[in-house]
C-alpha cells in the first residue's frame, strides 16, 4: 500500500466521523423541529446514561443485591427531584452500610432462570 492511498484512507475516515458531528451544527439553526422531535432529542442524555449505568448495577460484587439496593435508593432519590450527587452520596452510603454490617446476603440473590 502506497502512502498516498494512506492519506486518501485517513482524510476518508476523517471525513465520515467528522461530518456527523459538525453539519447539525449548521443545520440546527435552520430546521425548525416539532415540540415532539425537540421533547425526544432532550430525552436522549438520560437514555444513554441508563444504559451507561443500568449493567453496572448487576456486576457491582458477587451478590448484585448490593447494586439493586443502591440503584433503588439512588432512583428513589432522584424521583423525588434530589440533587444529583445527593442521589450518589446517598447510594453509597447504603453500600458502605450493607458491606460493614456482618449480615450474610447471600440468601439475598436475584432470580435466575435455571432452566438451560
Amino acid at each position: 500500500m502506497q502512502n498516498r492511498d494512506i492519506y486518501l484512507m485517513i482524510l476518508g475516515m476523517t471525513l465520515v466521523t467528522y461530518l456527523p458531528r459538525v453539519l447539525p451544527a449548521f443545520l440546527m439553526g435552520r430546521i425548525r423541529l416539532s415540540a415532539r422531535v425537540e421533547h425526544f432529542l432532550q430525552l436522549i442524555p438520560y437514555t444513554a446514561m441508563t444504559a451507561l449505568v443500568f449493567p453496572g448495577v448487576f456486576s457491582v460484587d458477587a451478590n448484585p443485591v448490593l447494586g439493586v439496593v443502591g440503584a433503588a435508593v439512588a432512583g428513589g432519590l432522584a424521583w423525588k427531584k434530589c440533587p444529583i450527587i445527593v442521589c450518589v452520596l446517598a447510594a453509597v452510603a447504603v453500600e458502605a452500610v450493607m458491606l460493614l454490617v456482618p449480615v450474610s446476603y447471600t440468601h439475598l440473590t436475584l432470580p435466575t432462570n435455571s432452566r438451560v
